[in-house]
């Protein structure tokens, strides 16, 4: 079963327990932005199906809400931020806010992130350089459910890549994927339906590939993209490292399997290479390569060139971004659908806080 929210009743409900939680009015506002923002895209594993998950880490002592997020190392085009043990949800935000000023400065701004927690859908952190005319690029290591390719240990995260693309009359071109065959969330979701995961999802505890959506809390580990081997796995298991070594190994972070884990209840690695969860984001001025207007116009080209190609029969050929969007609008006009085992665990947080779901 499902019950139907609108976005203003889920941002109200949100906002009011970050508040809760300690944060200023703005960091509370940011950090329901990007949850909420998931939702309506249609990214339900991310968006305040996650909110129960922060305030556990919150209670366990694991998020600061009210953060001193400082740079440690800067270069013209670079630097190093340190969230403070901040929600992601708003150190993120924070540190594109200073690849965009560099790279407004120098046509380029990068920036690697320590110290900080999951940071939500990497998507949304991207569309905030497209507002200025800019590519933006975000990724981050996240807590190790992923075992590489041949191995039975779990070593990476998720650990997803974003880059959005400006247009001119056409809507940006947004890629936003982890490196796993799915995001584990999306496995949660079959969690709370009951249903099976795909195989080339996960494998059980021998190595072995699974349908069984609960394997993780049995011994098991997710796959890198491509499943196995002969369909491309070792691709993914390498671009889940990329993504790891840019986010923390840059930052200080910890990496690979000393990343803590988001959920509250499980100890922390011991020996830790670093300071919490790490990030990579980055910005590009459009104009540091050719004039934005002109890029503009053949991004719509581009855009368009590739919606006219000729689909094979019953399928639609897409743009990165469509399906997102396309959801969007629906869910603005008709709201956003939250599972039962979602509402239930909203709830329990409105009664920790007093606050009121509706």
């Amino acid at each position: 079963m499902e019950t139907i929210f609108t976005e203003e009743q889920l941002r109200t409900f949100t906002r009011q327990t970050f508040l809760s939680m300690g944060c200023t009015e703005k960091d509370a506002r940011l950090a329901t932005d990007v949850l909420v923002s998931s939702d309506l895209r249609g990214i339900d594993s991310h968006g305040v199906a996650r909110l129960t998950g922060y305030v556990r880490l919150w209670e366990a002592g694991r998020i600061n809400t009210t953060p001193n997020i400082k740079i440690i190392h800067e270069t013209p085009s670079t630097a190093v931020v340190d969230g403070d043990k901040g929600l992601g949800l708003v150190v993120a935000p924070k540190a594109m806010e200073i690849a965009m000023e560099k790279a407004s400065q120098v046509g380029t701004g990068w920036v690697s992130v320590k110290n900080s927690n999951h940071f939500g859908i990497a998507g949304y952190h991207t569309l905030k350089a497209v507002e200025q005319d800019m590519i933006g690029i975000a990724m981050t290591n996240a807590s190790p459910l992923v075992a590489p390719t041949f191995a039975m240990e779990k070593m990476l995260g998720t650990n997803p890549i974003a880059v959005a693309i400006p247009a001119g009359s056409q809507p940006p071109f947004v890629a936003d994927m982890a490196t796993t065959t799915a995001a584990n969330g999306k496995l949660e979701i079959l969690q709370r339906t009951g249903k099976e995961a795909p195989l080339g999802w996960i494998q059980d505890p021998d190595g072995f590939a699974t349908k069984d959506a609960h394997a993780l809390k049995k011994g098991g580990a997710l796959l890198p993209l491509g499943g196995d081997r002969e369909h491309g796995s070792h691709k993914g298991y390498a671009l889940g490292a990329i993504v790891d070594i840019f986010s923390a190994v840059f930052s200080g972070a910890n990496y690979g399997p000393w990343a803590p884990p988001f959920v509250s209840f499980l100890p922390l690695p011991d020996n830790p290479v670093g300071e919490g969860l790490g990030h990579f984001l980055g910005a590009m001025r459009i104009d540091a390569f050719r004039p934005a207007e002109e890029f503009k116009a053949h991004m719509d080209q581009w855009i368009t060139r590739f919606r006219e190609t000729q689909p094979v029969a019953g399928k639609k050929v897409l743009i990165p971004g469509d399906p997102e969007r396309e959801i969007e609008a629906i869910r603005a006009k008709e709201g956003i659908p939250l599972n039962e085992n979602v509402v239930s665990d909203l709830r329990e947080v409105g009664e920790k806080f007093d606050i009121v779901l509706s």
